[in-house]
């Protein structure tokens, strides 16, 4: 397939290193520096112009092109390039966007702007948000089978029950399956009889309930936000769509926002949270309004230093787990190691739902694990799947080192994978692999 990716920044060159493998990718960026790096850095053919330019998307091969992804900075930018791709092609278009007003008129016309498939910066991280922030210890979560089956990925502290344990004593759920270990940045399969190690990051996958439990397990004295509470720290784009989405859920979280103009708008639009009009960095103030008994605090701030130090102002009064929204990728790391529990990089976040979806094929649904080192995918499967019509056992040999099967569904019901369980046509299954044969393993499957 041939991706013309409009826009080098953060966004643009990691859907371009997911992509130059396996597919022939060409990146169209106006700072003529930005170019040569990439056309010294990637195997991809990078030029300099204006994506909007119907000249320059001629010398990107539009005419060619199966795809066009618009990642510049700028929201109207990323509409016009995908309105003049329409003009002069029939590739399918992909828009970044920040505002959401954007998002709602799309979606009411998927005809609009000229745009195929349109993804917002600001509501995919508030949802990664809201989804880590439920889930004790997990670094990342995704859904799949409509619900039925989840994938998350824990972090086991020095203190975590389960450290030292053997994934057989570990497994004392009816339905998880234990996909991956990443130790010292190194990602291995497990089996049995393998130890789980302090600092071990583990993926597993199964139904909610059972992961859910695994949670508790992983870090039993952290409740999950459906049972305790959320201070979200800053009302801005993200901080009002995790506390709007939280409410869907039932949680009732607080939001601390210092301009009394945004404060009076939160209230207004979020009916069932408090809104607090203060200074977050103030900790007589956190102390106060007892900051420290939340169990999880959102710091949702327009800068990545004030977000690492509400962060750290949080964790010195009491609060259990921090969430921190981190605009430059490279702090991500850094911010974790000195003490917040998940940085969430919202460019980070839309180029994996973009990579994933470039991805998908024939899979129902594709989550990205570890940075796009490993994939898990949902598949339904048909005659021509090596998974048809045969034991678990037989059909996994044939299949790629390093392929899990994770779980099945049939018609609605969740079918606990083991070397036994005979695969059927129409079953819906979830499979754990290595990115390294994300075109191969979807094909067989």
């Amino acid at each position: 397939m041939r991706v013309i990716i409009v826009g080098a920044g953060q966004v643009g060159e990691s859907i371009a290193a997911d992509l130059h493998e396996t597919h022939e990718v060409v990146i169209v960026e106006q700072d003529p520096e930005r170019v040569e790096e990439l056309n010294y850095s990637l195997d991809v053919l990078a030029i300099q112009g204006d994506g909007a330019s119907v000249e320059t998307l001629e010398e990107a091969g539009i005419a060619d092109a199966d795809m066009v992804i618009a990642s510049t900075d700028t929201d109207e930018t990323n509409i016009v390039i995908c309105s003049t791709v329409k003009a002069v092609s029939e590739a399918f278009t992909v828009a970044r966007v920040k505002d959401t007003e954007y998002l709602r008129t799309w979606e009411r016309s998927k005809t609009a702007f000229g745009i195929d498939f349109m993804v917002c910066t600001y509501l995919l991280a508030a949802e990664s948000i809201v989804q880590v922030a439920g889930m004790p210890a997990a670094r990342d979560v995704d859904t799949f089978a409509d619900g039925r089956v989840q994938m998350a990925e824990f972090n086991v502290g020095s203190g975590s029950p389960i450290a030292n344990q053997t994934i057989s004593a570990a497994d004392n759920y009816d339905s998880l399956t234990f996909a991956a270990i990443v130790r010292d940045e190194e990602m291995q399969i497990p089996n049995g009889d393998t130890v789980i190690e302090p600092e071990d990051r583990l993926v597993v996958i199964g139904t909610l309930r059972s992961v859910q439990a695994f949670a508790g397990d992983v870090s039993p004295d952290e409740p999950t936000s459906d049972s305790g509470e959320v201070v979200i720290i800053g009302g801005s784009t993200i901080g009002y769509h995790v506390a709007r989405l939280l409410e869907e859920r039932g949680v009732s979280p607080r939001v601390i926002e210092q301009d009394s103009e945004r404060a009076r708008w939160l209230a207004e639009k979020l009916p069932g949270t408090m809104v607090l009009e203060t200074d977050a960095t103030d900790i007589e103030f956190l102390e106060r309004e007892h900051i420290g008994e939340a169990d999880v605090v959102v710091a949702a701030l327009d800068s990545d230093e004030k977000n690492l130090l509400a962060s750290l102002l949080a964790k010195r009064v009491g609060t259990e787990r921090t969430v921190a929204v981190i605009d430059q990728s490279e702090y991500v790391d850094l911010f974790e190691a000195v003490g917040i529990d998940v940085g969430v990089n919202p460019r980070e976040v839309v180029a994996e739902e973009i990579t994933r979806f470039t991805r998908a094929g024939g899979a129902k649904n594709v989550a990205l694990v570890e940075s796009g080192r490993a994939e898990v995918l949902e598949v339904e499967v048909d005659d021509a799947s090596v998974l048809a019509n045969r034991p678990i056992k037989e059909s996994v040999p044939e299949l790629p080192e390093g392929v899990v099967i994770g779980a099945i569904t049939r018609d609605g019901e969740y079918v606990v994978p083991r070397g036994e369980t005979v695969v059927q046509v129409g079953d819906h299954v979830v499979v754990f692999l290595d990115a390294a044969h994300s075109e191969e393993v979807p094909a067989m499957l």
